[in-house]
């Protein structure tokens, strides 16, 4: 058995789910990992460890003094879940939240509904990820926007990167792009979003 972590610094998130206390697992506490998101998505990227930051990011600005609330937040994306990276993006918050689109749970006896809370704007400008969490006990809200390019990969990582899908990368140049591409991930995860997650 694999037991070994994907990320050996991988940050964590705790949240309350109430609809798993209800129905006995445990005590609905959830921690979430960085490495359930790998899991999710099938694979490591600035992507993948935005989406976990931007959720990091915004249970601390909504519950300041108090364990989040899975299942009790909506999240609107401002553009469609095809443009840019909204699609995989979505995905994490969607397994730390609960917050899901209408193909998700549609609750017990009108509680507990996840399916709704995830929306998209129809049409929008392309630029930074941004999304909109709102809390829906207290409809307090945080607009957060998630941008990767304050935190550069390797120069030479896309040269590398190339190589490796044309067949024709030896070991050391897949090895150095495995290497730079994970020291990307782990430098947006250690700057925990004080460079890539602004409030708007």
């Amino acid at each position: 058995m694999h037991t070994s972590k994907l990320f050996p610094d991988s940050t964590t998130l705790e949240l309350f789910d109430p609809l798993a206390q209800l129905l006995g697992a445990g005590d609905g506490v959830f921690t979430y990992t960085f490495d359930d998101a790998i899991k999710l998505a099938g694979h490591a990227c600035p992507t993948v460890a935005g989406a976990f930051v931007m959720a990091q990011q915004a249970m601390a600005r909504l519950y300041p003094q108090e364990r989040p609330l899975r299942g009790g937040i909506r999240i609107r994306f401002a553009a469609p879940p095809d443009q840019g990276a909204n699609g995989p993006f979505t995905q994490v918050l969607t397994l730390l939240t609960g917050a899901a689109a209408e193909n998700g749970f549609a609750g017990l006896g009108g509680q507990h509904v996840r399916k709704g809370l995830l929306s998209f704007e129809a049409d929008a400008e392309r630029g930074p990820v941004t999304a909109t969490f709102e809390r829906n006990d207290t409809g307090e809200q945080v607009t957060l926007q998630y941008d990767a390019s304050p935190i550069p990969a390797d120069p030479h990582m896309m040269r590398d990167l190339q190589q490796v899908l044309s067949g024709n990368a030896d070991d050391e140049t897949i090895q150095r792009f495995r290497k730079a591409w994970a020291d990307r991930v782990s430098r947006i995860l250690q700057d925990g979003g004080q460079s890539t997650i602004s409030e708007s």
